[in-house]
């Protein structure tokens, strides 16, 4: 059995961020509308007035959040935030979804419809201050996340199934036109976060599956970890190591069968992740 790291249930935990310099765990409820952090010292929770549901780590204290209207700085201590970019602010039927920042110092963000609608989604890229779609007509786009040295990106989109791969140019955009990673379609797999460790290993948090699959840079399927609630969410390498593997899950669309489903556990690996990337501003 996989210890829990925290027993507070999310309506929709997800985007586990380990902070390198805190030595802290940050998660959200993107339904809940919270921010969560939680370390050795015990756990903490901020309520916001909006959905939230990606993070990236600037400084300690300091996190670049993805709401469902702008990218922001958000000081965990003066409970301040400052608006850094708009996103789909005027779209009322969307929010943000998925994100990790990249190597360069950028963030990768994904929206899509509150309703789930298909073909709502995109995936936009924040870096230098502005924000710049990179794709579109996606309709849960998920699995942002980076190779080792960035020579590539993944992402994908979990009502098609599929995780796909782009190579990257030297400032960090997409080279060339993606490619299909992996086609989870004929085992009827729902990929949902995903974080690549280091040497190059993508783990899928597989949706509804309650395991996180680890695949090899050439996309052959090589382990699983199963975990006490079917509604896996998404993962993120931490502790002082990044030898822990921290994974959250949703309370949303679970039976009573499912009784764990909302809380966030955490697993030691023999894999090591990635230091998260920080946030340049």
């Amino acid at each position: 059995m996989h210890a829990i790291y925290s027993d507070t249930l999310c309506d929709l935990g997800e985007s586990p961020l380990w902070h390198p310099e805190e030595g802290a765990l940050y998660w959200v409820d993107i339904i809940g509308k919270k921010l969560l952090r939680r370390d050795t010292r015990g756990e903490r929770i901020w309520h916001w007035d909006r959905h939230i549901s990606a993070l990236g780590w600037v400084d300690a204290g300091k996190l670049l959040v993805a709401t469902e209207t702008d990218l922001v700085l958000f000081d965990t201590e003066t409970e301040t935030e400052t608006r850094l970019a708009e996103l789909e602010e005027t779209r009322a039927e969307t929010r943000s979804n998925d994100g990790r920042a990249d190597p360069w110092g950028g963030f990768w963000i994904s929206t899509m419809a509150k309703d789930k609608a298909a073909g709502a989604g995109a995936i936009y890229r924040f870096f230098g201050g502005e924000v710049r779609k990179l794709y579109d007509g996606m309709s849960i786009p998920n699995s942002i996340c980076f190779a080792p040295g960035g020579a590539y990106a993944y992402f994908g989109d979990s009502d098609a199934h599929v995780v796909r791969r782009v190579t990257l140019d030297e400032a960090g955009w997409p080279a060339r036109a993606p490619e299909t990673f992996l086609d989870l379609s004929p085992e009827g797999l729902r990929p949902d976060g995903a974080v690549v460790d280091s040497h190059g290993n993508l783990w899928s948090a597989q949706a509804g599956a309650g395991r996180v699959a680890c695949y090899t840079p050439e996309g052959r399927f090589m382990t699983a970890a199963g975990f006490a609630s079917g509604q896996t969410t998404c993962p993120a390498f931490g502790g002082a190591d990044l030898k822990t593997l921290f994974v959250t899950t949703a309370a949303e669309g679970a039976g009573a069968d499912d009784p764990l489903a909302g809380v966030t556990f955490a697993v030691p690996m023999g894999f090591s992740g990635q230091r998260a990337n920080r946030v340049v501003l």
